[in-house]
């Protein structure tokens, strides 16, 4: 038994977990999981997408309730199966700090803090009263700051720190934290992870979703391995090994190495060099070569996004150069890098690639209205041609061209998105995330059309976070980490053990 076990078994758990299933149409999110934490414990809960940690997170926090088990919060059981759940689980101390800030720039700290039961007396906001208990509340973890400043002002670690400041009102028993330092450089992450073991040393238990080891290493206890909704496995995070720590994530299944043959020419159409973008980036340098698809892997907030934007002009970069067929590109701007003949698929496809209202055709032919025009007016017969061509190459399925897009699946979205760039006869593809949120199937086919454009001579960045989809698509995989390229990978010596391992290893 480890000293974790010991500490547990003389403790009753903060929350317990006991047997629970959840299924959603077509999915098994968790798979009779027991899971529990005690007080002043920081659990890591680690998993790759779709392990089943979001869907855990919610049983704890009451937004999900089970098919089948029991949520237990200090000995008691949720009873609650409607709206309520999730206040039922409030007042008995669970409190969760997610990824995505939430706080509102115009206000002030003690607003923010206590926003949505600001203190009241005969119907009046009590500012003084407020901004004293939002003080101390900042003092336990070691934030410094005026209670009637602006949000605004703050640096982005503050505002997570304000954001656990917040979970602690109240006398909490749990604090959830989902990935607390993803957006956050290395200085800033050190001030998050010193205030979560203030919080531990109140009693409070700490459930740390992060997949950094390094940060792990220093903070938690104990590390929670989830796999394909399972509960695979609690380690002790100091005798813990991280290539045993990513077996158990991965999996037996895990593919050994991908049987491509790369194809690319000797050709550099796209050379970065010491590229610098802050906090992100620090220093990134490498070449793409004419018809490779160039694989891109890092954790969340390792700065792939801004290393894709910093190149094609979305985000001016703080350093370094950017060479398009061995010459430099000055002053790189969007509409620059769209006549060098590169297009760019962003990460948020819902939000950022797609216009929902508008039909397949439209959002296919954007880049190049010119081409199915006449005299200035577009030709309903030329865009259901043009559109027509690209769908049928790229399998995507629809009636009629001019459907709107947003009725179509997610992999059918994705193809128009990548669609819109063939059409437009684009050389070199940034390709955010391709993948997300497609089903197995759509999955395949767009490896099927990557691998397609790349041997017809389109060189291709292909940025995920799915490190099993690397070595299916990938002539070469650089891994980024700490703000620069660390680990390079080349098919088909390619496995996602290593990549994985790669990515969560901190120097």
């Amino acid at each position: 038994m480890t000293a974790t076990q010991m500490r547990q078994a003389d403790m009753t758990p903060v929350a317990s977990i006991q047997g629970c299933t959840r299924r959603y149409p077509g999915v098994l999110a968790l798979d009779n999981a027991t899971f529990e934490v005690a007080p002043g414990e920081v659990r890591a809960l680690l998993g790759k997408n779709g392990a089943g940690k979001s869907t855990l997170i919610r049983m704890l926090t009451g937004a999900e309730i089970p098919d089948s088990g029991r949520v237990l919060l200090d000995g008691s059981e949720l009873t609650h199966n409607g709206s309520g759940r999730a206040q039922e689980a409030f007042e008995k101390g669970v409190r969760v700090v997610y990824q995505e800030l939430s706080l509102v720039p115009g206000m002030t700290l003690a607003e923010n803090l206590f926003l949505g039961r600001w203190p009241r007396k005969r119907r009046v906001i009590q500012y003084r009263t407020m901004e004293a208990e939002a003080a101390q509340a900042m003092k336990l973890l070691g934030l410094d700051l005026a209670p009637d400043g602006l949000v605004a002002g703050l640096s982005p670690a503050e505002q997570q720190l304000l954001e656990i400041a917040r979970a602690m009102l109240g006398r909490p028993k749990l604090i959830i934290l989902d990935e607390p330092t993803s957006s956050l450089a290395a200085a800033e992450a050190e001030k998050v992870m010193a205030a979560v073991t203030r919080v531990a040393a109140q009693g409070i238990a700490v459930i740390y979703v992060s997949h950094r080891m390094n940060e792990i290493r220093q903070i938690a206890h104990s590390a929670t391995i989830m796999r394909d909704g399972k509960i695979i496995d609690t380690v002790d995070v100091k005798g813990a090994d991280t290539r045993e720590i990513v077996r158990l994530m991965l999996g037996s299944e895990a593919s050994q190495a991908a049987a491509l043959e790369d194809r690319s020419q000797a050709e550099v159409v796209l050379e970065v060099r010491n590229l610098g973008l802050a906090p992100k980036l620090a220093s990134v340098s490498f070449a793409l070569r004419k018809g490779e698809v160039l694989g891109v892997a890092g954790l969340l907030g390792s700065g792939r996004t801004e290393l894709l934007q910093a190149i094609m002009g979305v985000r001016r970069p703080d350093a370094g150069d950017v060479l398009v067929d061995g010459s430099p590109v000055r002053h790189a701007d969007y509409k620059r890098m769209l006549r060098n003949g590169f297009g760019y698929t962003p990460e948020s496809r819902k939000e950022e690639g797609i216009v929902p209202l508008l039909g397949v055709d439209e959002n296919t032919l954007s880049t190049n209205f010119a081409g199915v025009s006449s005299n200035g007016i577009l030709s309903a017969r030329r865009m259901a041609e043009a559109t027509r061509k690209i769908v049928d190459r790229l399998h995507v399925k629809t009636a009629r061209t001019d459907t709107p897009i947003g009725t179509l699946s997610g992999g059918n979205q994705q193809k128009v998105v990548i669609g819109r760039w063939v059409y437009a006869g684009s050389r070199v593809l940034l390709l955010d995330e391709p993948t997300r949120g497609v089903d197995v199937e759509a999955k395949a086919q767009i490896y099927a059309i990557i691998r397609q454009l790349a041997e017809e001579g389109r060189s291709i960045i292909f940025v995920s976070s799915e490190i099993e989809e690397l070595p299916l698509v990938c002539d070469r995989v650089l891994v980024l980490r700490d703000g620069a390229l660390q680990e390079e990978f080349r098919s088909p010596n390619i496995d996602q053990d290593s990549l994985m391992a790669a990515c969560i290893t901190g120097h």
